[in-house]
């Protein structure tokens, strides 16, 4: 749930829930009710919660369950550059081998 998804994603980045509100503009109540799936947060304030951990809206509502979160924020543009070039490497792993299995 939405609720879960805010949680987990504000504790992999060590935030407390009065650090997360003050950037969204809320109060720590309102995440505390996100996170406990007792209200929702607005349009708006998911796009900026989205934003804000580098995901979709699709992730955050668990609509895209392929994609996972991979937090990148204490590297450097080198450190971040090389792992996306990994994830393409396995991806293309991954159609080779694919294909082969279709061969066989």
């Amino acid at each position: 749930m939405l609720g879960e998804q805010i949680k987990t994603l504000r504790l992999i980045r060590n935030l407390s829930q009065i650090e997360l509100a003050k950037y969204l503009g809320v109060s720590k109540q309102s995440v505390s009710n996100w996170e406990n799936n007792n209200i929702q947060p607005s349009v708006d304030l998911l796009v900026k919660i989205a934003c804000y951990f580098g995901c979709s809206t699709d992730f955050l509502l668990e609509l895209d369950n392929t994609r996972h979160v991979i937090e990148v924020t204490n590297l450097t543009a080198q450190q971040i550059s090389h792992i996306q070039q990994l994830v393409k490497d396995f991806e293309s792993l991954n159609q080779q081998l694919n294909t082969q299995d279709k061969v066989l």
